[in-house]
C-alpha cells in the first residue's frame, strides 16, 4: 500500500491547502486514521504545538481536519521571511539560523534528509499521509534542490494530483503547462487534476475537461466547486483579501455594527488571530493602510509581525501613529498582539531580529522591549475578565511591564491593551467579555451573541471541506492513488517534447 498522496498546485493559493485538510476530513469520517504533511512551508503563520514545536498554521488546521494533535512532523522545514530579505529557518519546530535564497540552497539535501525521515515515520504511524506541495511543481529554475513537490514525490513514490484555480482564469493552459514543463521522469507521478473554485455551469466545462484528459493522458479526478466564507488558518498574504472578509456583519443581538480596523503590516504575521472577530455576528473587520481607515472605528487592532522594527517604521511613513496617539489619549480602544504589543511600548532594543538596537517605540504602555536570540515558543493558559485563556507565543521581543494594569501575560493602560498570547481570541468567553468593554467605551449598542463558538464554527467548515471532497471529487479514484500510487507509465509528448529530458539526480 502506497498510503500517501501529494496534492500539488499550480500556482500559490491554488487551493491545496483546503484540498488537503478536506482529504483529511473525508478520510478520517471513513475511519481511516490520517496526517497532513507539509515538507516545507514559507508562511507568517504559524502555531505552537504541545510539546512546544513551531509549524505552519495550515498544518495544524489540517491535523484537526485529520482529528489528530498536531505535531513538527508535519512541516519538518518552515521558513518565515523577514524584512531583509533573509528568512529565519526552523526546523523541527525550532529556529536553526537566518539564510539568504543562496545560501537556504546549500541546505536543501540535508533538509530533505530529515523531511524523508519525517514522512516515512509518519506513515509507519498512520494509515494514510496526505501531503501538500509549495507553490508549483513546474518552478523549473528551483527544480534541482526542490523538497516539497517534484523532488519529494519522486524520492519517497508519491503519486501527485495537481489542483488549479478556475476561478483566475487559464486553468487548462495552468495544467497543461504544468505537466509540459516536468521532466519525464516527474511526469510519471502526476495521476489526475482537481479543478477548483468553479462556479457556473458544469455542462460548458465537461468539453474542457474531456480534451484536457485527451491531451495530458490525466482524468479530472473532481470539479470543486467555490465555497465563499471558508476563512480556515490562511497561509500566507495572498489569502489576506478574503482572510477577514466574511463576518456577519448585522448581527441579532445589537443595534449597532462593531467595527474593528487592523493596519496591513508588510511583514504581517500570526493574523488568524483576527478570525475569531471577523466570525463574530455585528462585527465588521477590515484591513487599513491610511489614518483616515482608522478614524471610525471602534477598535484598531495592531497584529503580529516578523519584523517589529520594520514594520513600526512603516505605521509611522503611512502617517498612522498620530491617529493611534488620539485614539489613546481619548480613551478609544486599542489592542496589540505580540509584535504589535511590542510597539506599544516606550522603547524597542532589537540587536537580533532587526540589527537596529534602541528604538522608540509608540509610548502608549508602560513596557520595554529587548530582543533576545532564543525564540520563545509556548502555549500558556491564564485568566482575563474571570474567563479562562489559553493562547500560544512566538517571539523574540521580551516585554518588561513597568506599570499598568496586569493583562494576560501583558498589561493594560486605559483603553489600550497588549499581550504576547496569539489565540486569546479564540477563547469564547474571553472574547465576548472583551467585546463588551469594547463597546462600553465605543458608545456602541453591540452586545455579543451569547452563542457563538469559535471551534464549532472551525469544525463545521472542516466538515464542509470534508463534503466538498466526498461530494464533488472521484474518491474511488483517489483511494486507488493512496492504496496503489500510479499503476504503470501515463503517456504525454506535448509539441516541443520537453518530456523527453532526463534527471540525473536532482539535477536538470
Amino acid at each position: 500500500m502506497s498510503n500517501a498522496l501529494l496534492v500539488a498546485g499550480t500556482t500559490s493559493d491554488a487551493g491545496k491547502s483546503v484540498v488537503t485538510a478536506g482529504i483529511c476530513r473525508w478520510l478520517v469520517r471513513r475511519g481511516v486514521k490520517v496526517a497532513p504533511f507539509k515538507a516545507q512551508n514559507m508562511s507568517l503563520n504559524s502555531m505552537v504545538t504541545l510539546d512546544g514545536a513551531e509549524i505552519g498554521r495550515a498544518q495544524v488546521m489540517q491535523a484537526q481536519a485529520a482529528r489528530v494533535e498536531p505535531e513538527a512532523a508535519m512541516n519538518p522545514v518552515l521558513l518565515k521571511p523577514g524584512a531583509d530579505g533573509r528568512s529565519q529557518v526552523v526546523l523541527l519546530g525550532r529556529p536553526v539560523g537566518e539564510v539568504g535564497a543562496l545560501d537556504y540552497r546549500d541546505r536543501k539535501p540535508y533538509l530533505l534528509e530529515r523531511s524523508l525521515e519525517c514522512l516515512a515515520d509518519l506513515r509507519r504511524r498512520f494509515d494514510v499521509v496526505i501531503c501538500e506541495g509549495a507553490g508549483s511543481p513546474a518552478e523549473i529554475n528551483l527544480r534541482a534542490g526542490d523538497i516539497a513537490n517534484m523532488g519529494l514525490a519522486r524520492a519517497a513514490g508519491l503519486p501527485v494530483v495537481v489542483v488549479g484555480d478556475i476561478d483566475r482564469g487559464g486553468v487548462f493552459a495552468a495544467m497543461f503547462g504544468t505537466l509540459a514543463l516536468l521532466s519525464a521522469e516527474d511526469q510519471k507521478l502526476v495521476a489526475g487534476w482537481l479543478v477548483n473554485k468553479f462556479r457556473g455551469d458544469a455542462r460548458l466545462l465537461r468539453p474542457g475537461l474531456d480534451m484536457l484528459h485527451e491531451l495530458t493522458g490525466r482524468p479530472v479526478l473532481g470539479t470543486l466547486p467555490m465555497l465563499p466564507g471558508l476563512w480556515l488558518d490562511a497561509e500566507d498574504s495572498l489569502d489576506l483579501s478574503t482572510a477577514v472578509a466574511h463576518a456577519e456583519v448585522v448581527g441579532p443581538y445589537g443595534a449597532d455594527v462593531l467595527r474593528v480596523a487592523v493596519p496591513r503590516f508588510p511583514r504581517l504575521s500570526n493574523f488568524t488571530d483576527l478570525d475569531a472577530l471577523a466570525q463574530e455576528p455585528g462585527v465588521l473587520v477590515r484591513w487599513a493602510t491610511r489614518p483616515e481607515e482608522l478614524a471610525d472605528a471602534d477598535l484598531v487592532v495592531l497584529p503580529g509581525t516578523r519584523a517589529t522594527v520594520a514594520d513600526l517604521a512603516w505605521l509611522r511613513e503611512r502617517g498612522l501613529e498620530r491617529p493611534l496617539r488620539e485614539r489613546a489619549a481619548a480613551g478609544r480602544p486599542v489592542l496589540g498582539i505580540c509584535g504589535g504589543y511590542q510597539m506599544l511600548g516606550r522603547r524597542i532594543t532589537d540587536f537580533v531580529e532587526s540589527g537596529s538596537g534602541p528604538v522608540d517605540g509608540l509610548g502608549l504602555l508602560p513596557t520595554t522591549v529587548e530582543f533576545g536570540r532564543e525564540k520563545v515558543l509556548g502555549r500558556p493558559v491564564g485568566e482575563a475578565y474571570g474567563e479562562r485563556v489559553e493562547g500560544y507565543e512566538i517571539h523574540h521581543g521580551v516585554v518588561a511591564v513597568e506599570g499598568g494594569e496586569a493583562f494576560l501575560d501583558g498589561c493594560r493602560e486605559g483603553a489600550v491593551w497588549g499581550t504576547t498570547w496569539h489565540g486569546a481570541l479564540e477563547n469564547d468567553g474571553f472574547r465576548r467579555a472583551f467585546l463588551r468593554e469594547v463597546a462600553a467605551l465605543a458608545g456602541r449598542a453591540f452586545v455579543p451573541a451569547p452563542d457563538t463558538a469559535f471551534a464549532a464554527a472551525r469544525e463545521a467548515r472542516l466538515n464542509r471541506l470534508g463534503d466538498l471532497i466526498e461530494e464533488h471529487a472521484d474518491t474511488d479514484a483517489l483511494w486507488r492513488l493512496i492504496e496503489g500510487g500510479v499503476d504503470g507509465e501515463l503517456p504525454f509528448v506535448p509539441p516541443g517534447a520537453p518530456a523527453a529530458r532526463t534527471m540525473e539526480g536532482d539535477r536538470l
